[in-house]
This record gives structure tokens, C-alpha cells and sequence, in this order.
């Protein structure tokens, strides 16, 4: 075994600083959230789960946290039905100006989150839509449909195209093929475009800003607390939203370790070309 080197020592401390100043902070978070004497005072001591037990009983807050949810189910829903289907063309078609519609699909990642949202603020205006969780829906699914395009693409592009000639060989229509065959080898791509888009749309605030109605979403409501100074709350909810970030991206892993072995589409196949066979 070659013995570790100048050089080789100096990466390990370089990326443990990395790690330490990305995550650091995290900790600190959450160490605090248990600290009997609020956001003030170091080391922490008088360890206590009273600030959960006061964070459980504020509507506000979970109010805060069931718009998101809402926000970012249907974000994820329409980025996904209109990015996926502009993967597929980009993949498969050849029409006019598709060099083109391929750098506009990338233009919400580029542009600022403040464009984006003084413009739909502008075009909601203009159209007499009043401000609501629905114009916030409407908003982060369009400024998302390219990271729904982009991840999906990016499946479509290493995708064994053999396996859908085989199916169409075999009986299946292009409809078929797409559900039994295109789909399921797109399960990784897709289920990654879900957990980015909920995690953008639940972490957004420029877009959401200019587009608030009444009710508010869960960055908002933080970030409106935070002008009147840190509470122990916002260190408790930041827990929550971090083990569960955690979690999501545990079954995501081990959702991709269970797929990443070849699957056998040869009964499907031949399932499909029993049903299409005349009786």
C-alpha cells in the first residue's frame, strides 16, 4: 500500500475544511435548537425539546409549511407533464428552431429569480389574475420546466434505443412502447427531476415574493420572523426541513442501488405482442 503523501494530506485537510465550512452551520442549527436558552448563549447548555414543543403548537408556521407542500406537489406535477414531453422532442424530433427552443428551455435556470418573478407578477397583472397560492403554483412550474427538461433529456440521452425497436418489432405501438418500455428506463431521471423541483420550489423565495397572495409559504414566513429578530422556532423548523431533506435523499439512493441492474423487458414484450395478435 503506497503511503499517503505531502500532497495527499493537504486534499484530506482541504476537503475536511470544505466540509466543515459547508456544514458546520447545519450543525450549529440544530445544536441550538435544543439550547434551553434560545439562540443566546455558548456553549450551549440546558438541553431541551421545548422550543418543538412550542413550534408544534404555532398555526402559523404550519400553515406556513402545508402551502409549500401544496406549492411544490403541483410545481413538480406541471414541470414534469411539459418537461417531459419537450425532452422527448428535443430528443426525437426535428422540426424548425430547435436549436433555438433548446437555449430558451435553459433560460429560467439562467435568469435571475427576481426577472422571473417581476415578469409573471407583470403578466398576471395584465391578464386580472388576483395573487394567490395559484399564481405561486403557476410560477415556480414554469420557471421549473427546464430542470424537469434538462434531467430528462440527459436520461434520454443514454438510453438503449434498441430495447424500444424491439418492442415496436414486436407488436407494441408507440404508445405502448412508451409506457412499458421509454417510461420505466426513465424512472432514475424522473424521480431526480421530482426530488430537485420539490426542493427548489420549497427552498424558492425571489419568484415567491412577487407573486404572494394572502397566505404565505414556508421561506417567507421565515424569512418575515428573521426581520424581527432569530427565534428558537426558525432553529427547530430548519431541523425538520434538514432530516427530511435527509430522508428523501436516503430513499432516492437506495431507490437508484435497486434499479441500476438491467431489467428484463422480454415478458412485457411479449405480453404486448400477445395483446396486439388477433384472436
Amino acid at each position: 500500500m503506497r503511503a499517503p503523501t505531502a500532497r495527499s494530506r493537504w486534499l484530506e485537510l482541504h476537503a475536511c475544511v470544505v466540509f466543515c465550512f459547508l456544514y458546520l452551520p447545519i450543525v450549529v442549527l440544530m445544536v441550538y435548537s435544543f439550547n434551553g436558552r434560545g439562540v443566546g448563549g455558548f456553549p450551549p447548555r440546558d438541553l431541551t425539546l421545548s422550543w418543538y414543543r412550542t413550534l408544534f403548537g404555532d398555526g402559523a408556521i404550519w400553515s406556513s409549511v402545508l402551502n409549500s407542500f401544496m406549492v411544490a406537489f403541483a410545481a413538480v406535477a406541471i414541470a414534469l407533464a411539459l418537461g417531459i414531453p419537450a425532452a422527448l422532442a428535443l430528443d426525437r424530433a426535428d422540426f424548425p428552431g430547435k436549436a433555438l427552443f433548446r437555449r430558451l428551455v435553459l433560460l429560467p435556470l439562467i435568469l435571475p429569480g427576481i426577472i422571473t418573478g417581476l415578469s409573471l407578477l407583470m403578466l398576471f397583472r395584465e391578464i386580472g389574475t388576483r395573487l394567490s397560492l395559484t399564481t405561486i403554483i403557476l410560477g415556480h412550474g414554469t420557471a421549473l420546466i427546464s430542470v424537469a427538461t434538462t434531467e430528462v433529456f440527459a436520461g434520454l440521452q443514454k438510453l438503449d434505443h434498441g430495447q424500444e425497436e424491439a418492442s415496436l418489432d414486436l407488436g407494441a405501438n408507440y404508445w405502448q412502447t412508451f409506457w412499458r418500455v421509454t417510461m420505466p428506463n426513465l424512472r432514475l431521471p424522473v424521480v431526480g427531476a421530482a426530488l430537485l423541483i420539490f426542493t427548489l420550489s420549497m427552498d424558492e423565495i425571489a419568484v415567491s415574493f412577487f407573486l404572494i397572495g394572502r397566505d404565505n409559504t414556508l421561506p417567507l414566513e421565515i424569512w418575515g420572523r428573521l426581520r424581527r429578530g432569530i427565534t428558537p422556532e426558525i432553529n427547530a423548523i430548519s431541523t425538520l426541513i434538514f432530516a427530511f431533506s435527509l430522508l428523501a435523499i436516503t430513499l432516492w439512493y437506495r431507490l437508484r442501488t435497486r434499479t441500476a441492474a438491467p431489467r428484463d423487458l422480454a415478458p412485457e414484450l411479449m405480453e404486448t405482442r400477445a395483446l396486439e395478435r388477433p384472436a
